[in-house]
């Protein structure tokens, strides 16, 4: 059977070649790591796929400091029918908490740069309400509206998950040093009417934070 998707400006479809990709696509890379070229996939501290890109010069003993920018919306955030202004301003806090929380565990987080200090940015770029066990999927933009779905298809439980991107440069050369694209998967949704809540979200937020305290580079 042949499906129709009707997809409101800015909203982002795709058909996935089988089940739920537990990374990120290219086509959903968000434009806020402006470089995606070099990522590779690689494997997080739990096990779970992610893409990662590492600079050959980076050591981390060379770095004693870390100054810790905001985690922003990419794009800018706007409620839909899913997600509500709350429940974006709750994620977004909650996720800038706990990942600041978490690099603060690995270096001391300052707030001037200096000599021997990496900036660290990041951005949540998309939540997404995918559908287990089919091919087709919905990734849903924070800058769009949800996409309306067929029928058939729209009493399926669904997975949720947060996209982030995170970025870590040198404070003084504004030299890129590590770049991590990571899809997080959260909890299950009964249908693709329910609404998306901080709490459906935080066990991927959750890992993600123990993967960024358990992370080792040279």
């Amino acid at each position: 059977m042949r499906f129709r998707l009707y997809i409101p400006a800015l909203t982002l479809a795709m058909l996935a070649v089988g089940c739920t990709s537990h990374v990120a696509d290219k086509q959903q890379f968000s434009g806020f790591l402006g470089d995606y070229s070099q990522l590779k996939p690689a494997q997080s501290p739990s096990g779970k796929p992610t893409l990662r890109w590492i600079a050959p010069d980076y050591h981390s003993a060379d770095y004693t400091n870390v100054v810790f920018e905001p985690v922003v919306y990419y794009p800018a955030a706007r409620p839909t029918e899913r997600i509500s202004q709350q429940t974006l301003d709750q994620i977004r806090q909650y996720t800038d908490a706990q990942l600041k929380k978490a690099v603060s565990e690995r270096k001391p987080v300052v707030g001037k740069t200096g000599a021997h200090t990496l900036r660290v940015k990041s951005a949540i770029t998309a939540v997404s309400a995918e559908n287990e066990g089919v091919q087709f999927y919905e990734v849903v933009p924070i800058a769009a509206v949800v996409a309306s779905t067929m029928a058939a298809t729209g009493h399926r439980t669904q997975n949720s998950a947060l996209f982030l991107e995170v970025e870590a440069v040198d404070a003084q050369t504004g030299k890129p040093m590590i770049k991590v694209v990571r899809k997080a998967f959260g909890k299950s949704l009964p249908n693709n009417s329910t609404p998306i809540t901080l709490n459906d979200l935080r066990p991927g937020i959750d890992e993600m934070v123990r993967d960024v305290v358990a992370f080792s580079a040279p």
